[in-house]
C-alpha cells in the first residue's frame, strides 16, 4: 500500500515539474519572439549602407573576419523545394555580404554544410552584384568591390566587380573590398585529417622533420588551404550547432547564437553579434 501511494505521488511530482517546465519554456520563447520581431522593426536598415555604418560606428572594435552558419533543410526531395531554399540561402548570403561591406568588415565566410550554396558561384556572384547594387546605387563611387571564392573547388574568375569603367575620372578616396568565402562540410574534418596524413608521410619520409611539426604550420597549411581563424560566428538558428564546421579554425573564435531563434538570418541580429564581440574581454589562455 506505501509503495502504491510513494508511485501516485512519483507520478503527480513528475507531471508537476512537466507541466511548470513546459509551460516555462513556451513562455520564454513567446518573450523572445516579441522581443526579437519588435527588435527586426526598430532596427532596420532599409538598405541604406549609411544606417549599418551609424550602428556599428559606436562599437569599440569589429570583426576582421566574420563567419555565419547557414543551414538548408534535410530531406528537401521536391525539386521545388529545393529550388526555393536555394534560392532562399543565396539571398541570404547577398544580404551578409552587403550587411557586412557596409558595417567595415573586410571577410565573409559562409558555412553551409551540403555544399550547394558553394557549388553556386556563378548565379551567387551575378546576386551579389545586384544586392550591392540597390544598397549603394549603380554609380556610386562607394560601391565595395567583393571577390568570390571557395576552398576544394574549380576556381571562378568572374569578372571586375562592379565592372570598371574607363571613361570615369579616378576617384579619390579607394573602394571598399570585401572578401567572401564558401565553405561546407567538405572543408571541415576530413581536411584535418588529410594535412594530418601527408604530414605524417612527410615526416615518414624524412622529408619533414618531426620537431617542426607545430601549431604554428598547421594554422598555416590550414589557412592556405581553407581559410584562417574567423574573430566572430555566427548561428543564424534556433540549436546552438557547429553543423561540422572546420573545428581547427574555431579555436579562439567568439560564437554567437540567440536562444529560441527562429527567425532565420535578421539585421538585428547581424547587429547584436558585432555589439557582442565588441564587448567580449579576450583572455587566450590567461
Amino acid at each position: 500500500m506505501a509503495a502504491s501511494v510513494n508511485s501516485i505521488l512519483a507520478l503527480l511530482l513528475h507531471f508537476l515539474l512537466s507541466t511548470i517546465f513546459s509551460i516555462y519554456i513556451r513562455g520564454r520563447k513567446l518573450y523572445h519572439a516579441l522581443f526579437d520581431r519588435i527588435s527586426a522593426i526598430l532596427n532596420y536598415h532599409h538598405r541604406t549602407p549609411e544606417i549599418i555604418a551609424r550602428d556599428v560606428k559606436p562599437l569599440a572594435r569589429l570583426p576582421k573576419h566574420l563567419s555565419v552558419i547557414l543551414t538548408l533543410p534535410p530531406d528537401q526531395k521536391d525539386v521545388t523545394l529545393l529550388l526555393n531554399r536555394l534560392d532562399g540561402l543565396i539571398h541570404d548570403a547577398c544580404e551578409l555580404v552587403a550587411w557586412s561591406a557596409a558595417a567595415g568588415i573586410p571577410v565573409l565566410s559562409i558555412y553551409e554544410k551540403t555544399g550547394l550554396l558553394k557549388s553556386s558561384q556563378t548565379h551567387l556572384h551575378r546576386r551579389i552584384e545586384k544586392t550591392l547594387t540597390s544598397y549603394y546605387g549603380a554609380t556610386n563611387p562607394q560601391k565595395p568591390t567583393f571577390s568570390l571564392r571557395a576552398p576544394n573547388t574549380q576556381s571562378y574568375t568572374p569578372p571586375a566587380s562592379p565592372p570598371s569603367n574607363p571613361s570615369s575620372p579616378p576617384h579619390p578616396r579607394q573602394r571598399p573590398h570585401i572578401t567572401l568565402l564558401l565553405l561546407s562540410a567538405a572543408d571541415s574534418r576530413q581536411t584535418l585529417v588529410d594535412l594530418t596524413r601527408t604530414l605524417a608521410s612527410m615526416s615518414q619520409s624524412h622529408t619533414l622533420s618531426p620537431s617542426d611539426i607545430s601549431p604554428a604550420l598547421i594554422d598555416a597549411e590550414l589557412e592556405e588551404s581553407v581559410m584562417g581563424e574567423p574573430d566572430l560566428l555566427i548561428m543564424f538558428g534556433e540549436k546552438a550547432t557547429l553543423e561540422g564546421y572546420p573545428p581547427w579554425q574555431v579555436r579562439l573564435t567568439e560564437i554567437f547564437q540567440l536562444a529560441d531563434y527562429t527567425g532565420g538570418v535578421g539585421y538585428h541580429l547581424f547587429v547584436r553579434g558585432l555589439r557582442k564581440y565588441a564587448g567580449a574581454e579576450m583572455r587566450f589562455g590567461r
